[in-house]
């Protein structure tokens, strides 16, 4: 795993500069970091929309009936490889019974991984389950990279149009491969209704412009400090009003002090305009871990609802 200031270090970088990517300018580490760095303007509805975790949400606690995680593999053929990703067994989990799922989706910097380790998803997630607060369910952790190599680059190759491609050829890679896998040995509710998607930073822009698009498939989305990988507006949300009939939860976060929030802000107010229900929480936040796990503590409770 990255240290968490080298894993943040890498991730801010790297995004601010996929953003660049996008014209013909040069990609420079300096002109990502200035992109990155840009001002922050705050509407007035770019507040919290839940108070703070109690302390120690994120913490394992002794006592409280744990999951487990376990590995899991799936032949790709986008990538013509066999693929891995992380998954959550909730406490007391049985083949007996069925679960929804969430597809849980990490940053450019990382790998599947990267939510149970630098987020620690899984304390999370046991003790809200313990307390009756979010229901049990499997929770997906992919390597959403869907190249052959998937590895997490070196800092030198993050600011590749090859890594970033990746992220890209991931949406068929969960769509055709992953999801069937994953419902063929698991005892899954296999509908829209009881399957999730989220993710934060580029997994952020990725649970958009796969969730948004596919809601037949995910009727729930979160993007969690979604990164300039998220597509316009116009392009998420071509028919509001089917939007409207299939969406179950649509959640965005950010933070005020994390220089990408005009993403999420330029979605938050383009579904404002068109009338689509959705949540909106803006934390006291950078681009950073604390974000990312009250956010999946606050989204979680919300799930399958």
């Amino acid at each position: 795993m990255h240290k968490p200031r080298a894993l943040a270090a890498i991730t801010l970088l790297t995004l601010a500069t996929i953003a660049a990517a996008q014209s013909v300018e040069a990609v420079t580490p300096d002109l990502a970091r200035a992109n990155f760095a840009r001002p922050v303007t705050l509407a007035p509805d770019d507040v919290r929309a839940f108070p703070a975790p109690p302390a120690g949400f994120a913490d394992p606690r002794p006592g409280v009936a744990a999951g487990r995680i376990e590995e899991f593999g799936y032949t790709s053929g986008v990538t013509g490889t066999q693929r891995k990703a992380s998954v959550y067994l909730p406490p007391g989990y049985s083949s007996e019974r069925r679960y929804p799922v969430l597809y849980l989706l990490h940053g450019i910097g990382g790998n599947q991984d990267e939510w149970r380790g630098y987020v620690r998803a899984q304390a999370v997630l046991d003790k809200l389950i313990a307390e009756g607060k979010a229901l049990p369910m499997i929770v997906v952790m992919p390597n959403g990279r869907a190249l052959p190599d998937d590895r997490s680059p070196p800092p030198e190759r993050v600011f590749t149009a090859d890594n970033a491609a990746g992220f890209a050829k991931f949406e068929r890679d969960l769509l055709e491969f992953l999801v069937p896998a994953v419902e063929a040995k698991y005892p899954t509710l296999a509908d829209a209704r009881h399957r999730a998607l989220a993710g934060l930073s580029m997994g952020g822009g990725q649970a958009l412009n796969f969730g948004l698009a596919h809601l037949d498939v995910f009727a729930s989305v979160g993007g969690f400090s979604s990164a300039p990988n998220t597509r316009p507006a116009a392009e998420l949300l071509p028919d509001p009003a089917a939007v409207k009939r299939q969406l179950a939860l649509l959640y965005l976060s950010c933070g005020n002090k994390d220089g990408l929030i005009n993403v999420s802000q330029a979605v938050h107010r383009a579904l404002k305009d068109a009338g689509i229900p959705h949540l909106w929480n803006v934390d006291e936040y950078g681009h950073d871990r604390d974000s990312w796990a009250e956010n999946l503590f606050h989204f979680s409770q919300r799930l399958f609802r």
